[in-house]
């Protein structure tokens, strides 16, 4: 009898579960209802896709966008899973045929939208079958807590208690405990069975950067990712229509998407943004609940979120393959007060919630010297405990000088006291700043001692010290209009007259060169090949070319050269039906490659590649790297080339050819080396000479021999010129 881990490997091709993934399915299982709270790419499909297939009955998945359940519906049978998906984009014979194929149990998955599972014909349709689990997508549309409320999710819970023995799944990828709370409470969950995922992202670059020359800022980011995908977000529909326009006259591959366009041309753009025929998008929030894409390299928000929940969610479309992505984020005061302005047309409660989530996303924005991922992390009720990721900007740059900002802090302080604790912090920089402003005129609060006394800062630069003295327990912050009162630390402050230390805007922050973690080492020529190869089989099919395989699976190809069916299923997400599918156009394509070139395969390591990277190589130990390296030298890369790949220099290059050379390898002279040198015909033939006598093997030597008069740089060269020529000679006399 199949288990959950036999599927997991012969279906998905994968070999272990991701964290928590086990633990919910058992408990589906068990027929226990369950709450999982997993990131976006932590896995949560897999939760119901493997109960469905050990399930006698049907497994019905509540999804909130057609394009989600179509997406998933194609991956579903690129895995021999039957599964299918009714909603309007149907036909009406379509519709009826899905229908007749649920009716006689050939379906072991069914996508539906809220609102088509609330239909009677549905509701009929499934009183005729077995229904074993209901399972229901982006539960964090039940809450109204929740940064995307839908009422219509509301309503499922009168399906569950039409269908009482049908075990239900909720899942969602952002859900803080209170609205973990509420999606329980209205499902009627118990406590117990609720699953929370750690929200770290660790393959995330997490960066924020103050605006400035935006567009150069977004083709900075985007020349990083030459040919990847990404999505850039912008809060409005004519910044997305501009941004794309002078994105596509630099000649990069973009698209607009935003709720302005028709269906038809989103549709489209979507459509291509999914099958890599298109490389950008830039859209508003409106775009990417629906995208299962998993190659998604970079996440730009050209402007603030609205709250910490929609960021968090969109910076998770990046790196769902588990791979390395770049999220940034362009911050600027005049976003917040943009946001600001459309909060105040609201009222009520949904006003302050909406005040709480901006206080939230600007304190985050606003912190230079906190890792990135506490703040974000705590947010959902989770503690960072480590003092450095070494993946975010925070914690890879030089530590943000500290500034005596005591003066400032009196004069803010002392300000907030004289206009009697009952403004918020843009009306005291007013006041600080000497504005004639009809608020400060009207308050006569051009009479305070305080008025005008603080010309030398800017607005923007006022706010950010009003922000960190609200962060340093200087002030508190009260009510709708989010007033300043001073506490007892701030009296004591002003009395004592103590030293306070903070930071000051200008403050230049010195980046250093961030530790790139997940680093896997594979042929770019092979992955490169591989990949026209998949686009090529994913048109011919019309899906996505992830539908195939994704970039990890093609990553692990291009370093481990695969030449067997067995070997194949080694490989992260090639499971049985792949493997008849499309392994024998992979192996084919890999051993062409391979044999044009004398490669063989290479032993894959347990476990898989993408968890566990390929250890770096010691003394004369040859690394998957320097493999890489001597290979791409072979077929014409020049040293140069290499190095802005790599991003390392000459004489490591160097060094790794060498080590290739010692582990047995051919390597051909492709003409790149003698550009490397400033030696005169005579010095290089002196040192040819000098390498006869003493051998290659060390430099010092030759070098005193030279009366150094060739350096160890030139040495390195033409030592690799001197062994190449001999491996020709031995060649000949062979």
């Amino acid at each position: 009898m199949s288990s959950p881990a036999s599927i997991l490997k012969e279906t998905f091709g994968y070999d272990t579960f991701r964290p928590l993934q086990n633990e919910v399915i058992e408990n589906v299982l068990a027929r226990k209802d369950s709450l999982a709270v997993m990131p976006t790419g932590g896995g949560k499909s897999l939760c119901y896709q493997i109960p469905s297939l050990l399930f006698e009955g049907l497994t019905v998945v509540v999804s909130p966008l057609i394009a989600l359940m179509k997406d998933q519906v194609e991956q579903l049978r690129a895995y021999g899973v039957p599964s299918l998906f009714l909603n309007s984009t149907l036909s009406p014979q379509e519709y009826q045929e899905n229908m007749e194929y649920v009716r006689n149990g050939e379906v072991k998955l069914l996508y539906v939208a809220p609102e088509t599972l609330l239909t009677s014909r549905i509701l009929a349709l499934l009183d005729s079958i077995q229904l074993d689990c209901i399972t229901i997508d982006e539960a964090h549309c039940i809450s109204e807590w929740g940064h995307d409320f839908r009422p219509e999710y509301r309503q499922i819970v009168e399906v569950r208690k039409r269908f009482p023995n049908a075990v239900c799944l909720a899942l969602t990828a952002t859900a803080t405990s209170r609205v973990r709370q509420d999606i329980r409470a209205t499902l009627k969950f118990s406590t117990t069975n609720e699953f929370v995922a750690s929200f770290n992202r660790e393959n995330l670059y997490i960066e924020v950067l103050p605006k400035g020359d935006t567009f150069g800022q977004t083709i900075d980011l985007l020349d990083r990712y030459k040919d990847q995908s990404g999505i850039i977000y912008c809060f409005s529909r004519k910044q997305v229509d501009e941004l794309a326009s002078y994105l596509a006259t630099k000649k990069y591959s973009v698209r607009p998407y935003h709720a302005g366009l028709d269906d038809s041309d989103r549709r489209k753009n979507q459509e291509a943004f999914i099958r890599d025929e298109v490389q950008i998008m830039v859209a508003t929030i409106a775009f990417g609940m629906g995208i299962n894409k998993p190659n998604v390299r970079f996440v730009m928000h050209f402007d603030l979120p609205k709250s910490i929940e929609s960021y968090y969610q969109e910076i998770g479309r990046a790196g769902r393959d588990g791979l390395p992505a770049h999220c940034r984020l362009l911050y600027s005061y005049a976003d917040v007060s943009k946001l600001n302005y459309f909060i105040d047309q609201k009222a009520g409660e949904e006003k302050r919630i909406a005040k709480q989530h901006l206080d939230a996303i600007v304190r985050y924005a606003e912190d230079e010297r906190n890792c990135r991922r506490k703040p974000l992390l705590n947010y959902f009720g989770e503690t960072y405990q480590a003092d450095n990721c070494s993946y975010c900007d925070n914690c890879t740059s030089a530590p943000t000088p500290l500034a005596d900002i005591t003066i400032y802090a009196q004069k803010f302080l002392s300000c907030v006291k004289r206009a009697d604790e009952k403004f918020g912090a843009g009306h005291i920089a007013d006041i600080l700043l000497g504005s004639k402003n009809e608020k400060v005129l009207r308050w006569e609060h051009n009479t305070l001692s305080t008025y005008g006394i603080g010309s030398e800062l800017t607005k923007k630069q006022w706010m950010h010290i009003a922000r960190q003295l609200l962060t340093m327990g200087y002030l508190k912050q009260e009510g709708e209009y989010h007033t300043l009162s001073l506490t007892v630390k701030a009296l004591e402050s002003l009395k004592k007259r103590e030293t306070i230390f903070g930071v000051m805007q200008e403050a230049k922050r010195i980046q250093k060169k961030s530790k790139k973690k997940f680093e896997v080492e594979y042929n770019n020529a092979v992955f490169a090949i591989l990949r026209q190869k998949r686009k090529e089989m994913a048109d011919e099919e019309g899906v996505p070319p992830y539908v195939i395989f994704s970039d990890r699976t093609l990553i692990e190809m291009a370093a481990y050269y695969p030449q067997s069916s067995k070997s194949l299923l080694d490989i992260a997400g090639v499971g049985q039906a792949k493997l008849e599918k499309y392994g024998d156009v992979f192996l084919e394509t890999i051993k062409a490659y391979c044999e044009k070139r004398g490669l063989h395969e290479i032993p894959h390591p347990q476990p898989t590649l993408a968890a566990s990277p390929a250890p770096k190589g010691k003394g004369n130990t040859l690394s998957a790297r320097g493999r890489i390296i001597g290979e791409a030298f072979n077929d014409g890369a020049s040293v140069q080339e290499l190095m802005q790949q790599y991003g390392i220099k000459t004489n490591t290059i160097l060094d790794y050819l060498y080590k290739y050379l010692l582990a047995g390898n051919e390597l051909r002279n492709n003409g790149d080396l003698q550009s490397l040198l400033s030696a005169s015909p005579d010095q290089q033939q002196a040192s040819f000479s000098a390498f006869d006598e003493l051998s290659p093997t060390y430099l010092k030597p030759v070098f005193d021999k030279l009366n150094s008069e060739l350096n160890y740089d030139e040495l390195k060269v033409l030592r690799m010129m001197y062994l190449i020529s001999h491996q020709n000679d031995n060649h000949n006399e062979e």
